[in-house]
């Protein structure tokens, strides 16, 4: 399991930067492939940038932050909501998640499809409303979502496995929920069957989620 601490009360300040590196790094090899080429200067800076259909590539500091979140295991089943740039399920993939995305723009997970492909990575992408998550290949070990929600979808909860006492842990779903001014980054642990730990790590400002 993968031990990247989360720096408590500090998530989103320049102090707490360093704690993420380790899970930045592995993020941050190639930004470049997963920009478009007018931005390609900025990608080595810790900004979002824009990727076309009004959305964004967050910056690799939030990658990191979601990525760490879901304490994910070399395995893991991970379903991503809002592929983007491809740039997220890259990293999942890298730290050994078996990765499903889905993304609400047909026309931004076309060209994704193909640069994730080219990079060699095995990344199983659909389009569709991500709120929906993705029953056909449920349960997750963990659910990361990349917009801004108003609130957390039921469909995403229900998709998390269950624990079982000394077997597997319960799943992880990390989203940041919010109005349109900023969200709070929020994890969800299953306990249990209709029980759940709710934790809150700091503030974020993603572009909002779109349903339907």
């Amino acid at each position: 399991m993968l031990a990247w601490r989360f720096p408590t009360n500090a998530a989103t300040t320049a102090a707490a930067r360093p704690s993420w590196r380790p899970c930045a790094r592995r993020a941050s090899w190639t930004n470049g492939c997963w920009t478009p080429f007018i931005v390609f200067r900025a990608t080595y800076h810790d900004v979002a940038l824009p990727i076309g259909h009004g959305q964004t590539i967050s910056q690799p500091f939030t990658v990191a932050v979601q990525t760490a979140l879901l304490d994910l295991a070399p395995g893991d089943r991970v379903l991503e909501i809002g592929t983007g740039s491809g740039y997220q399920a890259a990293v999942l993939a890298e730290l050994g998640a078996r990765v499903y995305s889905v993304e609400r723009h047909a026309d931004l997970l076309a060209p994704t499809e193909a640069l994730l492909q080219t990079l060699g990575y095995r990344i199983k992408t659909k389009a569709g409303d991500g709120s929906l998550g993705w029953p056909e290949y449920a349960p997750f070990d963990a659910i990361v979502v990349t917009a801004g929600a108003v609130g957390i979808p039921d469909a995403l909860r229900r998709q998390l496995v269950t624990p079982i006492s000394g077997v597997r842990r319960g799943g992880r779903l990390v989203i940041p929920v919010g109005d349109a001014s900023g969200q709070t980054m929020r994890r969800l642990v299953r306990t249990g069957a209709d029980t759940f730990d709710d934790e809150a790590y700091g503030d974020f400002r993603f572009v909002p989620f779109v349903q339907g």
